[in-house]
């Protein structure tokens, strides 16, 4: 429901920015704009065809410049980076936080990194540089080094004044990270337990030392299934001797699982997630170019099996009639069961632990389904062509078909992971080939055999 108004709510700016637009006047559009968060922003110019992102670009409140950059695609925020020059780039990212601007760094110009890191103070630099050293994807990348820490030997009343005394803290901050003279973590206080107790209270008394930090060299994905599953807003980072290097927030765990389901949808058709709803001709064309090509390679193949019962084809034109029946039921049942695989993946609820048992329900719902559907085909087929037999051959071909369904979709994904190929990415491709290619030589192979005897 949430994503749905989101959605309207998107679509009824798209509608009001395109009619402004429309009419030549910028008044009302930088007014539009500059209404919206910059994230609304980011989402409104990728839905933009190019000629209308660069005027809504040109009115964009530079004091969001850096905000909307780091909530765009990465074809998207390449385009708006060419159309700034370079003191632009750094007026606009310069004081975004630590871990926005670690995200930004692999598509600004190295010049513009290095008059960045020029106009930080000492701790912000090495702060960056520290972040930076992180492989992508990983906790260490997502970590803000922006984190207020005390120790276990003071009361709230200290604490209270010392946060007083900053005079503000980071965005998101529900937990004060507790730590041992030398800096490792020990655990986390909240702001709430501050507030609600006296001022003598110490700390030791009040910190949780139950939430596990997080390893820096933790991949993206996992952080974001444990602040799923306990439902954290923030976590601390740890180094491998247990110091404190940052924290991770909820913003930034949202954007991980946001651009997972982009992943998720926009690979099985073989697209990039960043790519840019309006990407040049050229590009994009050539992007798709390639799976395509893998596409065609399979229906050849398939092609193939077809052509090796030509014979039986000549003889019953029926067959070419009912063939596309068999081969999609398969295609659609092995797609349901490839999506629960490839989500589960992602999930990390699939393992040897329970391969067995997840096959053996696939392969057993695959017959279930086979068979009925199987039997409603059978009889249509019987009654189309008035060939009780021709409706056999179907129904077992069906049959075939769907339980070798369920079988490539388990084991298809398996596969290609074995393979280090994303199973999101080429799973569709492969699962069509299994499934058109058994459909058509269990239909033919049966009718070769039974009908032709």
């Amino acid at each position: 429901m949430a994503e749905a108004v989101r959605h309207d709510k998107t679509a009824r700016q798209l509608r009001l920015l395109s009619d402004a637009l429309d009419t030549g006047r910028l008044g009302p559009v930088r007014r539009l704009v500059n209404s919206l968060s910059p994230a609304e922003i980011g989402n409104l110019l990728e839905s933009l065809p190019a000629g209308k992102r660069e005027i809504v670009w040109g009115l964009v409140d530079p004091e969001d410049d850096g905000e909307m950059l780091v909530h765009v695609g990465d074809d998207v925020r390449e385009s708006l980076l060419a159309e700034m020059d370079t003191d632009e780039i750094v007026a606009a990212v310069e004081d975004l936080d630590i871990d926005d601007l670690a995200e930004l760094a692999g598509d600004l110009p190295d010049q513009v990194i290095d008059e960045v890191l020029k106009s930080m103070d000492r701790e912000n630099r090495e702060r960056l540089e520290q972040v930076l050293s992180y492989p992508e994807d990983s906790a260490g990348r997502l970590m803000n080094p922006d984190v207020i820490t005390v120790r276990t030997d003071v009361t709230v009343d200290v604490v209270l004044r010392y946060l007083r005394l900053r005079g503000e803290i980071p965005e998101h901050t529900d937990h004060l990270f507790v730590v041992s003279r030398r800096h490792q973590y020990l655990g986390r206080v909240a702001i709430a337990a501050l507030l609600t107790h006296d001022a003598s209270t110490p700390i030791n008394e009040l910190f949780d030392d139950e939430q596990p930090a997080i390893p820096v060299d933790t991949p993206a994905h996992e952080v974001a299934s444990q602040f799923s599953d306990h439902d954290w807003i923030s976590a601390p980072v740890v180094d491998a001797n247990n110091i404190l290097l940052g924290r991770i927030t909820i913003d930034d765990v949202v954007d991980i699982i946001r651009d997972h389901a982009a992943h998720q949808a926009l690979s099985a058709a073989g697209l990039d997630e960043d790519e840019d709803l309006f990407s040049p001709v050229p590009r994009a064309a050539r992007r798709r170019a390639i799976w395509l090509g893998i596409n065609l390679a399979t229906a050849f193949l398939a092609s193939w099996v077809i052509g090796r019962f030509a014979d039986t084809l000549e003889q019953l034109v029926a067959l070419a009639v009912l063939m596309p029946i068999v081969a999609s039921m398969g295609g659609v049942a092995g797609t349901q069961t490839l999506t629960l695989m490839v989500r589960g993946m992602a999930l990390g609820q699939v393992g040897t632990g329970n391969l067995r048992a997840l096959l053996s329900k696939e392969v057993l719902v695959g017959l279930i389904n086979g068979i009925a559907w199987a039997i409603v085909v059978g009889l249509v087929s019987a009654l189309w062509f008035s060939d009780f037999a021709l409706g056999g051959v179907i129904a077992a071909a069906m049959v075939i078909n769907l339980v070798s369904a369920a079988l490539a979709g388990v084991g298809v994904p398996l596969l290609l992971r074995r393979m280090n190929i994303d199973p999101a990415l080429g799973g569709g491709v492969v699962l069509t080939t299994v499934t058109d290619v058994m459909g058509f030589f269990a239909f033919l192979g049966l009718a070769t055999l039974v009908l032709l005897r």
